[in-house]
């Protein structure tokens, strides 16, 4: 008869569903040492890599919060401005990720940041009930403001509850002495912890989950506890690629989100130890984010709930720290949409070996379809990535697009092609040290025009 028990408990573990942990970090480029930034201290993040398949080639499909985050969330391309996903609330024609879930049986939570708005609803403080941006998608929208009031001012928070009112009136960056709790991600990632407390006892009466968490930092402006600054102290940072406004007509901007910050009158595209110290506070930003990852992933195993838990760790974007004299995002150039992308899973093989497969944000919905043992809907865009999670060395369909409000862009393994609304076209060959500051678009016009008709199709 004991027997008996623990066989058909076996069984039940066997076939029990899998839950889904989603991690998004804000503003987050692939400045992560499992990615080879070998200065900065990840540790957390390092050893999700090396459990399962870091995905070094991954592009987001828009350089702007609200679309990167529509085309993940919706498994489909989308417009081009932070506003996609409340216009799709209007009129909603397929489900989202997690409301597909929910369809499928599962517990649908968000904390933090993970669609645009922290908390997941519009109005002056973006704390309406009344205006949700996606309509049926979960069964808790959380953002706990704690000191900072509500989730605008979360978003723009930093140390002690301080808000931003006009932003040259905010410093550009701060590391206070002081523990996590004492920046926005602080109380956003205790409820996480409390969601999986809670979720994990759903869990026990056959109840499987979907929790994505959004981690704010490295968001502006950065800041995070003094002791996340001190890795840096001594670090010695490598130079900044390309550093140089580009020439030409491009999606080059002047960086205008971090430039109505404070800074003390310092500008560093013209100022080399200001700029280095731009970049340690960014680093700083990461490291605090790591912190919290590694505080989530400490609860789940506490929980005992690692073995049967997906893990998805996605950055909504790149940022420039310098490179073509952009501090920003927004740009189509490649600092703008590449952004680290981690899946932990047990059907990885091989873990901890990365693979250089060109993949996209859109691909995300389908995958965890797969994983799950889900049909996938026919709407998505998308492709599975189960088979780059089997072997590493698999090749994806080889290109990935983005996109703003003015301009398309398409990559491959070795070129990116950056097309205009006017028409205007930018080629650029990733095999040479140019990279992306040498227009080839009229040197080689048979391939500009090859990939012009990927990106039309």
């Amino acid at each position: 008869m004991k027997l008996l028990v623990t066989l058909l408990a076996l069984t039940a573990g066997a076939f029990a569903k899998q839950n889904i942990l989603f991690i998004c970090v804000d503003d987050l480029r692939p400045e992560l040492k499992c990615f080879g930034a070998e200065y900065i201290h990840s540790p957390h993040i390092d050893a999700l890599a090396a459990r399962g398949r870091a995905f070094t080639r991954h592009y987001v499909q828009a350089p702007t919060c609200g679309a990167s985050r529509y085309a993940l969330l919706t498994g489909t391309y989308g417009p081009g401005g932070n506003g996609a996903l409340f216009a799709r609330s209007k009129n909603i024609k397929h489900p989202s990720l997690p409301a597909y879930l929910r369809e499928n049986g599962y517990t649908t939570v968000s904390v933090g940041k993970v669609s645009h708005h922290p908390g997941g609803r519009g109005g002056k403080d973006w704390n309406d009930d009344a205006q949700p941006e996606m309509p049926n998608s979960w069964d808790r929208h959380l953002l706990p403001a704690g000191k900072w009031q509500h989730p605008r001012g979360w978003m723009h928070g930093l140390a002690n509850g301080e808000i931003r009112g006009n932003a040259k009136n905010m410093d550009l960056f701060q590391a206070l002495e002081g523990d996590d709790s004492i920046y926005p991600d602080g109380p956003s990632v205790d409820e996480t912890l409390k969601q999986l407390d809670q979720l994990a006892a759903g869990t026990k009466k056959g109840k499987p989950f979907f929790l994505a968490t959004g981690i704010l930092r490295p968001h502006l402006p950065f800041g995070a506890p003094a002791k996340h600054l001190a890795h840096y102290k001594d670090a010695k940072l490598p130079p900044i690629s390309h550093p140089k406004k580009p020439e030409g007509k491009t999606t080059w901007h002047g960086s205008g989100e971090f430039m109505k910050y404070n800074r003390w009158g310092k500008n560093p595209n013209s100022d080399p130890a200001f700029a280095l110290e731009v970049r340690r506070h960014y680093a700083a930003c990461v490291t605090y984010a790591d912190a919290q990852v590694g505080k989530i992933i400490a609860r789940l195993n506490k929980l005992g709930l690692a073995d049967n838990t997906l893990i998805v760790l996605w950055g909504d974007h790149g940022w420039h720290l310098g490179e073509h004299a952009i501090w920003g995002k927004h740009a189509l150039f490649e600092e703008s949409l590449r952004s680290p992308l981690i899946v932990v899973a047990p059907q990885v093989k091989q873990p901890g070996t990365s693979t250089q497969s060109v993949v996209e944000t859109i691909d995300l919905f389908p995958t965890l379809c797969d994983l799950l043992d889900l049909k996938k809907p026919d709407f998505l865009d998308g492709s599975s990535l189960l088979p780059i999670l089997k072997n590493p060395a698999t090749t994806s369909k080889g290109h990935a697009i983005s996109y703003n409000n003015k301009a398309r862009t398409i990559r491959t393994a070795t070129h990116r092609l950056i097309k205009h609304s006017n028409g205007h076209l930018e080629l650029y060959d990733h095999t040479t040290p140019e990279r992306e500051t040498k227009n080839l678009a009229k040197e080689d016009p048979k391939l500009a025009a090859k990939l012009e008709s990927l990106l039309s199709k």
